[in-house]
């Protein structure tokens, strides 16, 4: 049994694995980063990391990660998720909650490698998630965000069955613009697949704490 258990955390989709990243896994995400994450004229992400040069962004990469391993407690987490299909790594699916056993509320963010977007990868990976969170976890409510002009994100969101909640206006690389919200209970949650999930029973106290 590992001493970091989330290491032993999968999650299966028909055409995906989801698993939480030891170094060697992580060092494959990086490299999926390096190729291309965006085209340069637009900025999907509300801190800008895939404009850093090399060889600091390389080091934030990794810095960020590592710093998630070690602040990751009940009272806030993030479970990075790097996405395998056919066992090669094709980008990341984030949840991340704050007091979940109190709010039982989590949020998402992914990304994926250029090469690898538009073709139904970003659905099946943010599903998988969703059905970790409400089925397995138990949230009551998850809730995504995006910039009014990322439309895959957006299109990923109500495919799924999110509702609007609402935006506001946020500073994008000094640009005033438009923030989306989007919320989904765990009501109306519909899985669009069978999803399976292993090792997640030793994660829990350091998700819900000693239920």
């Amino acid at each position: 049994m590992s001493h970091w258990p989330l290491f032993d955390l999968v999650v299966r989709t028909p055409r995906l694995e989801l698993r939480y990243p030891d170094d060697a896994l992580l060092h494959e995400l990086l490299e999926v980063a390096r190729r291309g994450v965006h085209d340069d004229a637009s900025m999907p992400f509300g801190i800008p990391w895939t404009r850093k040069p090399s060889p600091r962004f390389e080091r934030e990469f990794l810095q960020h990660h590592w710093a998630g391993r070690a602040l990751l407690g009940p009272a806030a987490w993030t479970v990075p998720l790097v996405v395998l299909e056919g066992g090669e790594v094709r980008g990341a699916q984030d949840l991340a909650a704050a007091d979940f056993a109190a709010t039982g509320t989590c949020t998402t963010g992914s990304w994926l490698g250029l090469e690898h977007q538009g073709r139904g990868i970003g659905v099946e990976m943010r599903a998988a998630v969703l059905e970790l969170a409400f089925a397995h976890l138990g949230a009551e409510l998850c809730t995504s965000s995006a910039w009014h002009d990322n439309a895959r994100s957006i299109g990923v969101s109500r495919r799924l069955g999110y509702v609007d909640d609402g935006w506001e206006l946020k500073d994008r690389e000094g640009v005033r613009t438009r923030h989306l919200r989007f919320r989904l209970a765990r009501a109306d949650w519909r899985p669009p697949f069978a999803v399976e999930v292993d090792g997640l029973e030793p994660c829990l106290p350091l998700l819900v704490g000693d239920r």
